[in-house]
């Protein structure tokens, strides 16, 4: 497990880079290397009685920025004003995507064997714009932003439109360049706070500029 990487802290909030392959919090199979357990540890060692309260989470195999809150209050304030904080991810997906920028405005709906598809009667409206920063014959690297925020809802989205995430085996990937899912949350803001990441550099390899 590498070192936990802060990339902000202060009193009410610590906000940190998830790597791939990291739950953020446990589930049925694994409840202790989580990202939650990390920063646990982290803020225990400053003093004792610290505590940690999720406030969103990304996919195990997602990269990228999470925050965590440091009392409830905090954590009440940033959950009932989600809808208001701006999230943006890189994605590479497989193809030369155009146009190179637009879209994706689909009705998702979660199935029971956990996988999410477009269903026009039971599905929930998703919203995912996209532009494409750097294209070759093979892949295409893409700025994410969602306006809304369901499950699986960028790999679902774009593989619904024939531009799979690379390494996404779940959604129809047959591409893994780099042995992981191609997809990173690169920046959080709200309310004048501005978290932000650059691209991965496995990602950016990909592409001569």
């Amino acid at each position: 497990m590498k070192k936990l990487k802060i990339i902000y802290e202060d009193k009410n909030i610590i906000v940190v880079s998830k790597e791939a392959g990291l739950l953020t919090i446990g589930n049925a199979k694994e409840r202790d290397r989580t990202l939650y357990n990390e920063v646990k540890s982290y803020v225990k060692k400053q003093y004792p009685k610290n505590k940690i309260f999720v406030v969103h989470r990304l996919d195990k195999d997602t990269s990228g920025i999470v925050l965590f809150a440091k009392n409830e209050a905090e954590k009440n304030r940033w959950q009932s004003n989600w809808s208001s904080v701006i999230r943006k991810y890189y994605a590479i997906v497989e193809g030369a995507m155009l146009p190179s920028r637009g879209r994706i405005d689909v009705m998702l709906y979660e199935t029971k064997w956990l996988n999410v598809v477009v269903d026009e009667k039971r599905g929930k409206r998703c919203l995912t714009d996209y532009k494409v920063i750097a294209s070759n014959k093979k892949y295409s690297l893409l700025e994410i932003d969602i306006k809304t925020g369901r499950k699986n809802q960028i790999r679902a989205s774009l593989s619904y439109i024939g531009h799979p995430v690379v390494g996404d085996k779940k959604y129809g990937s047959k591409e893994n360049p780099f042995n992981r899912l191609g997809l990173h949350a690169y920046l959080l803001e709200y309310n004048n706070q501005r978290f932000e990441e650059g691209i991965p550099r496995e990602f950016d390899r990909l592409f001569s500029r």
